[in-house]
């Protein structure tokens, strides 16, 4: 004798996969050596993974709330957005590229400027979204760095940069490269005026910000593991015919040969700027 234990009443079940798991999307987080984290515990500890110190890739909300005393802070230039300056066109208009990903991240561009205290002491912080375009150098960043800067000089007040970029944003062409001389003039100014500058390289740091204003700080902070370099390791590869060394173009790496200052843990962050400008910053 046959017996049904299961037999399904109705046919063509469309419940999508979301819908049937328990746990809410987004709760948990995997970090590339597979430890699983809890997105609350993940949150608490600055985004940094507590069972192996990965450093999960955070925006500008996240990174200002981490710094800034109570995460409060004045953003400057909000309004300040890209444009299609040249009618660029690849396999999609800019003009489109830039309304889809302004919709998607709420974001203007891929730089934001704040203004607040860091443990009691007033600074400028300009940060990337890598979810903006690969937080690429276009004529906007450029912009809103020397409003940036130009903030500090009349305030006299220290400055920072946290850089994460694939660099220079191709639908931008000459305008884009035009923003590293731009910004070096205007760091050239920052340093006459005695003022401090930190930047702070996050994986990744690449192309044209590593060629020039990540790499011309008084002081040069990097998240541990975080990759930085102006070519990627293939295209080096090829071109010099031979393997590279291990763990090339880490910070690790790049601290031994003294192109980085300190490896800073992004839970120690706060504390390490605050030090680092009460001992270096010309007091006004």
């Amino acid at each position: 004798m046959a017996f049904d234990w299961f037999k399904r009443k109705a046919k063509n079940i469309t419940t999508s996969t979301d819908e049937k798991k328990d746990v809410p999307k987004g709760l948990w987080h995997q970090t590339p050596s597979g430890k699983v984290v809890e997105h609350d515990e993940l949150k608490r500890n600055n985004y940094v993974s507590p069972e192996d110190g990965f450093h999960v890739r955070i925006g500008s909300a996240e990174f200002f709330d981490i710094l800034f005393d109570g995460g409060k802070f004045t953003e400057l230039d909000a309004n300040v957005e890209s444009i299609d300056i040249l009618n660029f066109k690849d396999t999609k208009p800019y003009k489109d590229r830039l309304k889809e990903v302004k919709a998607k991240t709420k974001l203007t561009d891929s730089i934001r400027n704040a203004v607040g205290t860091v443990k009691g002491t007033e600074m400028v912080v300009s940060c990337m979204d890598f979810a903006f375009i690969g937080g690429s150098l276009g004529s906007v960043m450029g912009e809103k760095i020397k409003r940036a800067i130009d903030y500090c000089i009349k305030h006299k007040l220290p400055y920072m940069i946290i850089c994460q970029s694939g660099g220079a944003r191709m639908q931008e062409a000459t305008y884009s490269l035009m923003q590293l001389a731009k910004v070096q003039a205007k760091l050239a100014q920052l340093s006459e005026a005695g003022l401090l500058y930190i930047a702070y390289l996050c994986d990744p740091t690449f192309g044209g910000i590593t060629a020039s204003f990540a790499m011309t700080a008084d002081i040069i902070m990097a998240e541990p593991g975080a990759l930085i370099g102006f070519a990627g390791p293939r295209v080096i590869r090829e071109t010099i015919g031979r393997d590279l060394p291990e763990g090339f173009q880490t910070s690790e790496f790049l601290q031994e040969k003294g192109f980085v200052d300190f490896i800073v843990k992004r839970t120690e962050i706060q504390d390490t700027v605050a030090k680092t400008v009460n001992l270096l910053a010309v007091k006004a």
